[in-house]
Order: C-alpha cells, then sequence, then structure tokens
C-alpha cells in the first residue's frame, strides 16, 4: 500500500498510535473484514491497549471517525488566502481526482461501508452528520468569501454548497462501488459547468 496520511505518518501518542493501526487494518481489510486481532496487527504497541481503551471495533471505529473529524477541521485554515474560484477548484480536485492511488482507494471504499452502517446505528449516523457538517461548511466560507470579493454571484451559499457535496458524494461512492473512474470524471467535469453557470459572476 502507499503511504499514510501525514497525520497518520508519525504517531506521537498511544491514540495516534491506534488510530494509524485502525486506518491500515480499514485499508487491507474493509468494515465487514475487520476485527480488533486484525487492528492489532497493525499496532506497534501491546495489543492489550486497544481492549483497555475499546470495547469492540465499532467504539474503535466511531472513536476513529472523530479523530478524522477533529485532523480535518484542524487543517483548514480560519482564514484562506488565494481566489475562490482556485480555492473551490482545489477541494472538487481532492475529492474528484482523475484517479486513485490503491491505498486511497481502500480506504475509500472502507468509508462507504461505514456510512452504510450510519443506516441502522444512531452513532455512524451522528458521526456521518458532523463529517458532512464539516464539509459543506468549508464550502460555504469559500463561496461567501467568492460573493464578496464579486467573484460569484449572490447565490445561497448553503444551498450551493449541500448540492456539491451531495453530488461529491455521490460521486465517491459510485466511484468505489461501481469499479471504475467514470462517475467520478463525469460528475467533475458536471461541476465545473455548473460553477461557471450558477457561480461565476458576468464579467
Amino acid at each position: 500500500m502507499g503511504e499514510t496520511p501525514p497525520f497518520l505518518a508519525d504517531p506521537g501518542t498511544t491514540r495516534e498510535s491506534i488510530m494509524r493501526a485502525t486506518y491500515l487494518a480499514l485499508c487491507e481489510h474493509g468494515y465487514a473484514g475487520l476485527t480488533i486481532q486484525r487492528i492489532g496487527e497493525s499496532f506497534e504497541k501491546s495489543k492489550s491497549l486497544l481492549y483497555h481503551h475499546y470495547d469492540d471495533k465499532d467504539e474503535l471505529l466511531l472513536a476513529f471517525l472523530q479523530f478524522m473529524l477533529e485532523e480535518h477541521e484542524a487543517s483548514v485554515p480560519e482564514t484562506a488566502d488565494g481566489d475562490a474560484v482556485d480555492r473551490l477548484d482545489a477541494v472538487l480536485d481532492a475529492m474528484l481526482a482523475p484517479s486513485l492511488a490503491a491505498e486511497h482507494e481502500e480506504f475509500t471504499a472502507a468509508m462507504v461501508e461505514l456510512r452504510a452502517q450510519a443506516a441502522h446505528d444512531e452513532r455512524y449516523r451522528e458521526q456521518f452528520a458532523e463529517h458532512d457538517r464539516a464539509f459543506r461548511d468549508r464550502l460555504v466560507d469559500v463561496i461567501e468569501d467568492g460573493i464578496d470579493a464579486g467573484t460569484f454571484r449572490e447565490v445561497d451559499p448553503a444551498s450551493v454548497a449541500e448540492f456539491l457535496s451531495t453530488t461529491v458524494a455521490g460521486a465517491m461512492t459510485r466511484r468505489v462501488t461501481g469499479g471504475d473512474d467514470v462517475a467520478a470524471t463525469a460528475a467533475r467535469d458536471e461541476l465545473d459547468d455548473y460553477v461557471d453557470r450558477v457561480l461565476l459572476a458576468e464579467d
């Protein structure tokens, strides 16, 4: 597999080490094949620490989702420089890249599996609602900055962010469940057209 995300590459605490092991095990086994034992195989410290902190894999995975949310929010600067169009493009490019490295695809597939648990487990539903909120908020910030700068039209930032985030989520799911990159590429192209038609202010 490829490299882990930068914030997991060099864990400095027991919690970060557990989160790194969970990430690696998710990429390799997916949700259905994940066990505490398999997480322990990627954990550099005593496996007994896993059972000391978490009773079962779902409790550990919920903690992992919360950790990912914290890292995402910490990575978004309070003020962002640069043109709003470029910033929006960067976000969409990151979410809907033309192709994914093997580990990134495995992790995305595992996250889709985890999201499916939200259909019948309120704990997962709450975590993914928080993830969705954080992503929408990031989009809203960019759109509002673009409106203030006169780059974007006077649209409803929340409605546009909801459409963009829903399209991204659907394309990501199609990508890992459909077995190819066509859905992501097509969605990215259509989002460019949407930005041109709906968001960009006339010169």
